[in-house]
């Protein structure tokens, strides 16, 4: 019964793991529409030769230009006067990806910068130098000076991002390339001047990089490397680049690679000090700005914690932002979408250009002003304000009012608020028509040239004490905002004077969704969506009497009423009001059961749901469907106000909501025109290097406070299964070693204490129990990895969480590993028969006439294997086999030299499968006289008989030979089934770690016509120790070592110790979300076994091995 109920768990979980992978496989499948417009362009490329013989000539450089009339390449390469900019591709990219880029770059340098908005800015937070720098100043110049000239290497479409040989050759040719860049602006410069052609501007002296992908990775370490000139690289822009780690993280060497880069970098922004802490110079890379763009939650290769910064560059010197906070483009795109998304691309191709001094026609030299022209430019308002509107404990501001610094009559900083620019007029004659608004809320339906006073004393009291508003309306344009300390006289002029503050420009732009459709002039429209969204707090507030809304007016059309197409709803609330938190037991009941949420008339504008879970973990669909809007009391007739027409009624009133979540790792995700979306944010939660802030994720709900709404929540499943697989596949891999370790150590203990060698599925099964094993192995590790968090002094992951998911994802790892056994166990199986009942059928035929030719070739044979070194080859088949798979690893790759191992373990498994079979067949035909084992599918009693002289020359061994144990009494059939339960735990940790090199070998066979290099070394000699540990622990007798040494306290070496501590280094492997460690424990435990086995021989046992005693016996 036992083994049924653990049969059953195995089902259940195999059940389970395959639900998942088919749930995320149906989500990978689902169609994105991402909203980003195509980039068109008339590309042409121009080849930048190379003379010199250090350049590798499978790689190549390239000029971009765009138009589509024909150029002479010479004179275009003549006029070389710009910015260089070079592009470097990512994991199997091109260089024609560059177009995008260059083109739009070549359009906003013709057509000039965007056009100026009023709207609140981003600026640099306290911690990245804002408290130091003054962004107010910085306007964006009517023209550009400096064209972008966009150049592309050509990297051969390699798969970087698989083997770090491949960045590291690619790192090497984009420094040549760099210095090629500068060369040939120099030559240019020359030949200019030599043929008396104009010559203006100063030569550059440094090269802007634009990498995507592996390609941003390549840029860094070109930055760092050693054969770079000073200087020749002071700005770095990458697109979905992996920073932190490698996306497939499983080869080693790639792993060692991106390590030593980012140490560099960690290094190379520390003071240089001398030994005893004397200055020596400025940090190395003080010069070098990095900012980072990730495509959010639509990028599945690349997540957004990969793309950041975080504890490589600090704040001061760069930042990562996601594409969904990005302003002009608030959307999430997938991985090669980023490269030609025209809202993406417009705004990176101005933000370059505004890096440029227009004096110098260079980028700016100072550091400060190249990150503050990017935050201005890439990061919005609404998200870098979005934490201080929910009172986060992130960052606060120290003064919410945007202000101008002057400089005062005695030289002093003068801070005065921002106000709109005075060419913008009105027609202040409507403005006389004030009103005066007597509740809490404020709604404007049309320009109607009016100005609105609101007390803040009595409209603000109760509570509510913070003011939002929400309008389609442009500001300075069609809308202002004034704070006065008493009602003013003057309604015809605002000044800008110490008693009042204009405000406008605390208005901050939001994404709109389409403008609904007008049917004729004048008719009436549905509400239009919000554009923008104004938020005061009460220390914005304080010491001001009355706040002013002034709409601008706005003529009419054909003589009728201007139409209703613009929109502003406004209120003062208490954001206490509006807070829904919802738990983590409600939002797992959402997983099976849709949850309602109703948000009745006069609710709070904005609604802040928490969510107790992440967003990024369990993404939900949330449905807001309108249920009233006090319809059937405004007075119109009954049937007008139906429940028919209701729907369509309230569209009249009620402006579509916007959902605005909010996560500290992605940042903004606006979702505009809500009616159902699935939202999810792009987090990274139940991490071990997770802060607390990020197992919650806010969502703050813009809804017209004048209509009641019906919110629907529920769990999206295919969603929650794609980011388990994104977010933890490097736990799980890192688990799943483990748990073969786990696996093999149970099988090495059961050994060693005279019991039957469990097979690989009880060992896995086994090591879920609860108290016995789950508790220690996979409990245990996790309570140490927090007590290391505490003893460094690093902020703790949110418990609840981390636990949660790393049992997931342990356990999942299990139901993995449990599917490669079955697999693995069905494959030796249906070989093992159809092997024997080949033989079986060879021997009933063998004495055929028709197989007398082949019984002549087979004899022919012989002679070749009576050759003196075929001999010595079939006679020391584990020798062969070892020198065999280690010259592979050694030249050509580490995967071939594993794949041979394999086939040892194969070959060794179904011989012994095969031998079993065998004997249980012989064994129930003794016990049974109706068991027709020597029938014509089993004829036994010849096994021994027959004999090939050729490849199969030793079938199936002899009982008398096969025995290993001392003990005599452990039947033959016993003994080979031990034999294959060891060798198959051997060959699931070598299958796992020959599919961890899986991708190197891809890119390995791309690179075969190119001429491929030695594999790095790091690989080869760890899949050395994978190959030792193959070949000295062949058979289970070597789970045991006994040492003779003089003065060593420790004399019995058990392995099942070995099996316990790579076990649990593989599983921190897995935490540190770094699974290619792992390799290091399989290589230590080779290491190690190598070195017992020669201890053992050099103590004088050649060929003997010390046993445990074997208490228990078996029938024969």
């Amino acid at each position: 019964m036992p083994g049924f109920k653990a049969k059953i768990r195995i089902g259940i979980l195999i059940i389970v793991v395959v639900g998942i992978c088919l749930a995320a496989l149906y989500g990978f499948l689902k169609p994105i529409s991402n909203g980003c417009i195509m980039t068109y362009m008339y590309p042409t490329y121009i080849p930048i030769s190379s003379s010199e013989s250090i350049s590798p000539v499978k790689y190549g450089l390239y000029l971009y230009h765009e138009g589509w009339k024909k150029i002479d390449f010479k004179e275009h390469l003549k006029k070389l006067s710009g910015v260089p900019v070079l592009f470097i591709p990512g994991n199997g990219g091109s260089f024609k990806q560059v177009r995008s880029l260059a083109a739009e770059s070549d359009r906003a340098y013709q057509n000039g910068p965007l056009e100026r908005t009023f709207y609140q800015e981003a600026s640099l937070k306290p911690e990245e130098g804002g408290a130091y720098i003054n962004l107010s100043a910085f306007q964006l110049p009517n023209q550009y000076t400096s064209r972008l000239d966009w150049f592309a290497v050509d990297l051969e479409g390699e798969h970087s991002a698989m083997d770090g040989a491949i960045l590291e050759e690619h790192t090497e040719y984009v420094v040549y390339a760099i210095h090629k860049i500068l060369d040939q602006y120099k030559v240019s410069y020359d030949a200019r001047t030599r043929e008396g052609a104009a010559v203006s501007g100063s030569l550059p002296k440094s090269v802007i990089l634009v990498g995507h992908s592996m390609g941003g990775f390549v840029a860094r370490a070109a930055v760092i490397h050693p054969r770079l000139r000073k200087s020749a690289v002071e700005t770095v822009l990458t697109l979905s680049t992996p920073h932190q780690s490698p996306p497939v993280a499983l080869q080693p060497s790639l792993g060692h690679y991106f390590a030593r880069v980012n140490s560099e970098w960690i290094e190379g922004y520390k003071v240089q000090t001398t030994n005893t802490g004397r200055y020596v110079s400025d940090p190395v890379l003080s010069r070098v700005v990095v900012v980072s763009i990730s495509g959010a939650y639509n990028d599945y290769q690349v997540r957004t914690k990969l793309t950041s910064l975080d504890n490589i560059v600090p704040p001061t010197h760069g930042f990562m932002i996601s594409s969904t906070a990005m302003k002009n483009v608030w959307l999430s795109m997938e991985h090669q979408a980023i490269l030609w998304c025209n809202q993406l691309v417009v705004q990176v191709s101005h933000t370059l250009l505004s890096i440029i001094d227009s004096r110098t026609g260079q980028p700016f030299p100072d550091t400060q002003k190249r990150l503050a022209v990017f935050a201005r430019m890439l990061r919005s308002g609404i998200s870098h304000n979005f934490d201080w509107m929910m009172q986060l404990p992130s960052y606060k501001q120290s003064k919410n009012i945007p202000v101008q610094n002057t400089k005062g009559l005695t030289g002093s900083l003068v801070h005065r608020p921002v106000a709109c620019p005075t060419n913008i007029h009105w027609n202040d004659g409507g403005l006389d028509r004030d009103l005066y608004i007597q509740i809490n809320e404020v709604t404007v339906l049309a320009m109607d040239g009016r100005r609105r006073w609101l007390d803040i004393q009595k409209l603000g009291s109760n509570g509510k004490s913070h003011f939002v508003l929400v309008t389609n309306l442009e500001p300075c344009s069609g809308i202002r905002l004034h704070l006065w300390p008493e009602k003013g006289k003057s309604a015809t002029s605002l000044p800008l004077n110490d008693r009042v503050v204009e405000v406008t420009s605390k208005m901050m732009r939001i994404p709109s969704g389409p403008a609904p459709r007008q049917l004729e002039p004048g008719s009436q429209t549905e509400q239009a969506p919000p554009s923008a969204v104004f938020w005061l707090g009460p220390e914005d507030m304080h010491g001001f009497r009355f706040l002013t809304i002034s709409v601008a007016p706005r003529p009419t059309v054909s003589g009728r009423p201007p139409p209703a197409a613009s929109m502003a709803v406004g209120q003062f609330f208490n954001p206490a009001e509006g807070n829904q938190e919802l738990s983590p037991w409600f939002m797992l009941q959402s997983t099976y059961s849709q949850k309602d949420l109703l948000f009745e008339e006069a609710h709070p504008l904005a609604v802040k749901l928490s969510f107790a879970i992440s967003l990024g973990l369990l993404p939900v669909t949330l449905s807001l469907k309108t249920v009233g809007c006090g319809i059937r009391n405004s007075g119109l007739p009954e049937e007008e106000a139906g429940d028919l027409e209701s729907s369509r009624l309230c569209k009249l009133r009620c402006f579509p909501p916007v959902a605005l979540a909010w996560d500290n790792t992605s940042g903004l995700h606006i979702y505009p025109n809500l009616n159902s979306e699935t939202i999810v944010v792009d987090s990274s939660p139940a991490h071990w290097s997770s802060t607390q802030q990020s197992e919650k994720t806010i969502v703050l709900l813009l809804v017209d406070p004048h209509c009641s709404y019906k919110s629907s929540i529920s769990i999206s499943v295919s969603a929650a299964a794609i980011r388990l697989l994104l977010l933890y596949s490097p736990k799980i891999v890192g688990f799943s070693i483990a748990v073969v370790f786990f696996a093999l150590m149970r099988q090495a203990y059961s050994w060693d204490l005279d019991l039957r060698i469990p097979s690989m599925l009880t060992a896995v099964e086994s090591n879920l129990t609860l108290i016995s094993h789950l508790f220690p192995l996979a409990i245990l590790p996790i309570f140490f990895s927090l007590f290391l968090s505490l003893l460094m002094s690093q902020p703790l992951p949110p418990f609840a969480s981390f636990i949660g998911i790393t049992l997931i994802c342990y356990i999942f790892a299990n139901g993995f590993i449990a599917i490669l056994i079955l697999i693995s166990h069905l494959v030796f199986f249906m070989a093992a028969v159809t092997h024997i009942f080949i033989k079986t059928r060879w021997q009933m035929w063998e004495r055929n006439v028709c197989f007398f030719l082949i019984h002549w070739f087979v004899n022919r044979s012989s002679s070749f294997f009576s050759l003196k070194m075929v001999r010595v080859l079939r006679a020391n088949p584990v020798l062969v086999t070892a020198l065999t798979a280690m010259v592979l690893a050694s030249l050509i790759h580490p995967s071939f030299g594993l794949l041979i191992l394999l086939f040892s373990h194969f070959f060794c498994c179904h011989n012994a499968l095969c031998s079993f079979l065998t004997a249980s067949c012989r064994s129930h035909g003794e016990n049974n006289e109706n068991f027709e084992c020597n029938s014509e599918a089993y004829i036994v009693s010849e096994r021994m008989k027959f004999k090939f002289d050729g490849s199969f020359n030793r079938t199936f061994p002899s009982e008398e030979n096969l025995s290993n144990s001392p003990d005599s009494s452990k039947s033959f059939g016993d003994t080979q089934l031990d034999l294959f339960h060891h060798r198959h735990g051997l060959l699931i940790l070598h299958l796992v770690a020959t599919m961890m090199f899986a991708p190197s070998v891809v890119a390995w066979f791309q690179r075969l016509a190119l001429g491929e290099s030695l594999p790095w070394l790091l690989d080869s000699v760890i899949c050395i120790g994978v190959i030792l540990h193959g070949i000295c622990n062949s058979k289970p007798e070597f789970n045991y070592f006994f040492l003779s040494y003089t003065g060593i306290p420790i004399r019995n070496v058990r392995l099942y110790f070995v099996y316990l501590i790579a076990g649990y280094w593989s599983y921190f492997s897995g935490l540190t979300l770094a699974p290619y460690r792992a390799f290091y424990a399989m290589g230590a435990v080779g290491v190690i076994s190598f070195a017992l086995r020669m201890s053992r021989r050099w103590n004088g046992e050649k060929k003997e091995v010390t046993y445990s005693s074997r208490k228990h016996s078996h029938r024969h």
